[in-house]
C-alpha cells in the first residue's frame, strides 16, 4: 500500500489514541498529533504517505491544512474525519482537496479499508495484489502467498514486504525502512530492519531479499 507512514490529526484525546492503536495493529506507522499547526509542521518536516485529517481542530483548522497543502502541489492522500455531516460539509471538504470523507462515528475497520483502497489509487496500482515470481502479497486482505500457500507474517515483516515489493528494482536503505516500520515515540532497535529481513528470507527464500552493504536492501524485479 503504499508506503504506511500516516499522519493521524485528530484532537480528541480517546479517539485518536483509539485510532492509532488499531492503525498499529494493522501494520500502520503513526504519527498522532492533536492540533494544526503542529500537523503543518509535520508535514513540512516528515515524509508521509496518508493523512487521516479530522476538521474541528485547534490552532488551525483542518479545512486549512487541506488548503495550504493542495495549495502547495501536495499530492498525499488525505482522508477526512469529522462530525459535520450535511451534504454541503462533505462537499466542501472533497472541494478542498480530500480524497475520501468518513462521518464520526465510523468503525475502524472501514476506516483502515478506505486507506487501503488510498493507497493503492495513489500508487497507480490497477490491481491489488503485488507478484514476485511465486509470491503473491495482497494489501487487503494483509495475507502472503508462497506457490499459493499462505505464509504466516508479523505485522512489520508484511510491512517490510510489502515496502519492498511496491518499490521493487530500487534500493531501501535501513533508514528509510525504519521511518516505514515505527511511529513517533517507538523505540527502534538497532538491528531492527535486519532481524525482520532474515525473517522473511527463512520464510520466503534466502534469494528474496538482496542485501547492498552500507547501502540497504531491495527486490529485484
Amino acid at each position: 500500500m503504499a508506503d504506511m507512514r500516516t499522519l493521524l490529526v485528530e484532537d480528541d484525546p480517546l479517539l485518536g489514541d483509539g485510532i492509532r492503536a488499531g492503525l498499529k495493529q494493522a501494520g500502520y506507522a503513526v504519527d498522532w498529533v492533536q492540533d494544526g499547526s503542529t500537523a503543518k509542521l509535520s508535514l513540512e518536516s516528515g515524509d508521509y504517505s496518508l493523512m487521516v485529517l479530522d476538521l474541528g481542530l485547534p490552532k488551525l483548522s483542518g479545512m486549512a491544512i487541506l488548503n495550504w497543502l493542495r495549495g502547495s502541489g501536495r499530492t498525499l492522500p488525505v482522508l477526512v474525519l469529522t462530525a459535520r455531516d450535511t451534504v454541503a460539509d462533505r462537499v466542501a471538504g472533497l472541494d478542498a482537496g480530500a480524497d475520501d470523507y468518513l462521518i464520526k462515528p465510523f468503525d475502524l475497520d472501514e476506516l483502515i479499508a478506505r486507506l487501503r483502497a488510498l493507497s493503492r489509487r495513489s500508487g497507480g496500482l490497477a490491481s491489488p495484489l503485488l507478484m514476485h515470481g511465486e509470491i503473491e502479497l495482497d494489501p487487503a486482505a494483509r495475507q502472503v502467498r508462497k506457490n499459493g500457500q499462505a505464509v504466516e507474517l508479523s505485522a512489520r515483516e508484511f510491512t517490510l514486504l510489502h515496502e519492498l515489493m511496491l518499490h521493487a528494482g530500487r534500493v531501501q536503505s535501513r533508514e528509510q525502512l525504519e521511518e516505514r516500520l515505527y511511529g513517533w515515540g517507538e523505540e527502534v532497535e538497532s538491528n531492527s530492519v535486519e532481524v525482520h529481513v532474515h525473517h522473511l528470507r527463512k520464510k520466503l527464500g534466502s534469494d528474496l531479499i538482496r542485501t547492498l552493504r552500507g547501502v540497504g536492501y531491495v527486490i529485484d524485479k
